[in-house]
């Protein structure tokens, strides 16, 4: 509701001043430090003083005299040297944000159905399928759910893709280490496949393949190419076993990540870019219009390589601010190959094809099957090279803007898919592709310890110790969600042993999930996660468990208060309007409009791409409420009509910190 009001109040003062004063002004509005002082600010004045050469206190009291009625908006008032405060009128302001609660935040956007003319897509999770998911993936997973959550809740409509390199090196490395190094067959494979730990065993397998090429890095070099281009080919026992384990391990990661509430509509396999011929068209695009070119010397000599007008000034810009280190440049430099001296694609290619198609730019579809084992839950589709299921989703359609979730250590070579997407004249595309970064997630040597890893003492005094996949250190999502469940379930346990232990088991499963995805969501993208189990689960301080426990007391609250009957007077605007009058109503009123901001938060969340401003807002409303709690005897209140508010308020801080919590992914148990 705080943000339809100031949208409302910004939409009438800027067509105020153009009609008196002939100015088209974009109007900022801040909230003030203090309730006193309104609900919204506005230092608007002191531009259009530049442009009228007018005193922009005088212009202030101008348009606060002249504005005239604007709906929710009980005054506005001159403040300082020509502020502009906006003071909302409570009682209206109470009976709006009740409607609000009962419906959702999308229903106040009048330009709905034009969101849901556009399609949005969000590509999050893109595990390389050669291993167990960890939790720097899970953080990935979790980012892109609650991106794709606040999206829709905001009226548009998304479709969530999860990327599958199944032909890529990680694959190909444990194809190599399953025929090469433990000499097994297919049909051994394939009967591991079927195993429950599978993913474990291949992550395993994954740090043996890397020690195992280390020692011998020309060998590494010529085995990946030929199994490479087996598995692109789709050819012998090599292709055999990629499809064998990739298939294996994508099962895996969803029944890994549908234990965190997420799931996927469209499982886009990389193999079908190469099968369906989308990269060969890729490929003639970007050779016709000049965006790639054939090196013929060098060390890049043989391969198909993007020039990038921009990497000079770039690299200036990069060594200005530290030196760059020559396996940097290396890097880099492999990312602008496209098809690599041998004539295998690179990761970065199929990506080109890949974007070009969520877009509708590339003049062909993919086929569609369901994907077999899917969650209970979910109905997941997969490419396929096969025939096409005619009642698959229209996948096809073209995409307004693509978030792509991939981490910061990616972002060289999403400029690189980028700039491919300008090279080919799609600039809108390259400015709608949207590159939703992430740092890493470590562990603090405390957390790292409780895993089992043995650390040394230099280790033990960093801030945070780093998790690597290929020398198979780090923690696995799912012994990391499984001793998150252990430990809420002996404290669920501890608290309420009346409870049957299937309820048990479904409340520490949800103080869990909330407590992992609260603690990644918390933190901004840029910043780089020291996870620790004790911080997490803490009933207190910024926690997935203190959000939801404030939850837990209003609802006992509500039961309590309908035992005593204390629950069916009705709140009007006008005793609302007393009870929010003077210095006790102001604390009252500051919960209130904390409860009725969900909105902001939202709006604010997609336009800095930032799902840490949810996490904030939820934290700040169980922060409040659990405030508003110590300081008001709510079902002893005397006064009926008081009483009758304080219940109102406290339903109304549920309705909207359950639904805050819901786009975070947390659900609210019913005791803790």
């Amino acid at each position: 509701m705080y943000q339809t009001l100031t949208n409302r109040l910004s939409e009438a003062l800027a067509g105020y001043i153009r009609e008196k004063y002939g100015v088209e002004l974009a109007i900022v509005l801040e909230r003030p430090p203090k309730i006193e002082m309104g609900e919204a600010a506005s230092p608007m004045c002191f531009e259009l003083a530049k442009r009228l050469k007018r005193a922009p206190r005088q212009i202030a009291q101008e348009i606060a005299n002249g504005l005239g009625k604007v709906e929710g908006i009980a005054r506005v008032e001159v403040a300082g040297g020509g502020y502009l405060n906006a003071y909302f009128d409570r009682g209206n302001f109470l009976v709006e944000v009740q409607k609000e609660s009962s419906g959702g935040a999308a229903d106040r956007k009048d330009d709905r159905q034009e969101c849901l003319s556009h399609k949005i897509i969000v590509e999050h999770t893109s595990i390389n399928p050669n291993k167990a998911a960890h939790i720097g993936h899970v953080r990935n997973a979790v980012l892109g759910d609650t991106m794709v959550r606040i999206l829709r809740h905001a009226g548009n409509r998304v479709q969530i893709q999860n990327y599958i390199d199944n032909t890529g090196v990680q694959v190909a490395d444990v194809v190599i280490g399953f025929l090469h190094m433990e000499q097994r067959r297919p049909i051994g494979v394939k009967m591991m496949a079927q195993e429950p730990k599978f993913d474990y065993y291949c992550w395993d397998l994954y740090a043996k393949a890397t020690s195992f090429f280390a020692e011998d890095k020309a060998r590494a070099e010529k085995l990946r190419g030929e199994t490479l281009r087996a598995i692109e080919e789709g050819k012998g026992e090599d292709a055999e076993v990629a499809q064998i384990v990739a298939d294996a391990i994508v099962g895996c990661h969803l029944r890994t990540m549908a234990r965190l509430g997420i799931g996927y509509e469209l499982l886009a396999r990389e193999s079908e870019i190469l099968h369906l011929h989308f990269w060969d068209a890729a490929f003639e695009m970007l050779k016709k219009s000049g965006a790639i070119q054939l090196a013929t010397s060098g060390k890049m000599a043989g391969c198909w390589i993007m020039p990038w007008e921009e990497e000079v000034k770039e690299v200036q810009e990069v060594k200005e601010e530290k030196e760059k280190t020559s396996e940097d440049e290396d890097k880099n430099s492999q990312d602008k190959i496209i098809v690599r001296s041998n004539g295998t694609v690179t990761y970065v290619g199929k990506d080109i094809a890949y974007q070009l198609w969520k877009f509708g730019l590339l003049g062909k579809d993919f086929h569609y099957r369901k994907w077999p084992n899917a969650p209970e839950w979910q109905t997941v589709w997969a490419t396929t090279s096969g025939a096409n299921d005619p009642a698959a989703p229209h996948f096809g359609e073209p995409a307004s803007s693509v978030y792509n979730v991939i981490d910061a250590r990616q972002a060289y070579l999403q400029k690189v898919v980028a700039s491919g997407l300008r090279a080919l004249g799609h600039e809108k595309a390259a400015e709608n592709s949207i590159h939703l970064s992430y740092e890493i997630v470590a562990l603090t040597p405390r957390c790292a310890a409780e895993m089992g890893y043995e650390l040394t003492p230099d280790e033990a005094k960093k801030p945070y110790v780093e998790v690597s996949g290929r020398k198979g250190f780090g923690v696995k999502a799912d012994d990391l969600v499984d001793k998150l469940e252990t430990a809420t379930l002996a404290e669920v346990q501890q608290r309420h042993a009346e409870m049957g232990a299937e309820e048990q088991k479904s409340t520490a499963h949800a103080i869990a999930v909330g407590a992992l995805r609260f603690f990644l969501l918390k933190f901004t993208r840029n910043a780089v996660i020291a996870f620790d189990f004790k911080d997490a689960l803490s009933f207190e301080g910024e926690t997935g468990p203190y959000c939801q426990y404030a939850v837990v007391r209003i609802r006992g609250i509500r039961r309590k208060g309908k035992e005593v009957g204390a629950t069916n007077m009705e709140v009007t605007k006008e005793s609302a309007n007393q009870l929010l009058a003077g210095a006790e109503g102001n604390s009252l009123w500051e919960l209130l409009v904390t409860a009725g901001s969900l909105d902001y938060a939202v709006d604010a969340a997609i336009a800095t791409q930032e799902p840490a401003f949810m996490a904030k807002y939820a934290f700040q409303l169980a922060q409040a409420f659990n405030n508003f709690y110590h300081k008001h005897h709510i079902l002893s209140e005397a006064d009926m009509q008081k009483r009758a508010f304080l219940l109102r308020l406290t339903e109304l801080v549920e309705a909207q910190l359950v639904k805050a919590l819901s786009l975070l992914g947390i659900e609210a148990p019913e005791k803790m």
